[in-house]
């Protein structure tokens, strides 16, 4: 067997999908974020909070590694990390990125991606102190970095086995968001 024919052999969207939501969507993406994952979490989905963070180095080349997220609101979704970091070096160059998240026994995924921004120093020095002493080891005063995704996009994608995905995108305008949300996609993901 090749390999494509040996990969499009393997089950695919075999999760359990939530029955849709009745609630009506919220004007921002954050609460539906939140309302997702809490059900990501209640479904058994471990470490929900992990994400892959997508940024370009100063080459303009995609990079990509796996993170947790530390907080979300209007000021943007938190994550962390060194700053002498190859991500600490990305955003310097680039202040960019994207977020995925990926919860594949609930058949769902979350896409946010915009701006980042780095956070105060004192909230980095929060941070790093809400880890453990083994997890702060090493770390020189200044050394770690909370950064903020502040993002224009933000896409909730609900799959379904008959590929008729549903996505809800929330598209920031101005000081508002625009909300799309098809009835259903045919689009292969």
């Amino acid at each position: 067997m090749t390999m494509a024919a040996w990969l499009r052999s393997l089950p695919s969207l075999t999760g359990v999908a939530p029955e849709p939501d009745a609630a009506p969507l919220p004007d921002t993406p954050e609460p539906l974020f939140e309302r997702w994952i809490r059900g990501a979490v209640e479904a058994g989905v471990a470490e929900a909070h992990g994400a892959t963070l997508s940024t370009v180095d100063a080459r303009g080349i995609p990079d990509a590694r796996v993170l947790i997220l530390k907080d979300l609101g209007p000021g943007g979704w938190a994550f962390a990390g060194p700053r002498d970091s190859a991500k600490a070096e990305q955003l310097a160059a680039q202040p960019v990125a994207a977020l995925t998240f990926w919860w594949p026994s609930v058949v769902r995924s979350v896409r946010a991606r915009g701006r980042v921004v780095e956070a105060s120093a004192e909230e980095s020095a929060a941070d790093l102190a809400a880890r453990s002493a083994a997890a702060r080891d090493g770390i020189a005063p200044g050394g770690w970095v909370l950064w903020r995704l502040v993002p224009d996009h933000v896409e909730f994608w609900q799959g379904s086995p008959d590929r008729r995905h549903r996505r809800t995108i929330y598209r920031r305008v101005g000081d508002g968001w625009r909300i799309s949300a098809p009835e259903a996609e045919s689009e292969r993901r």
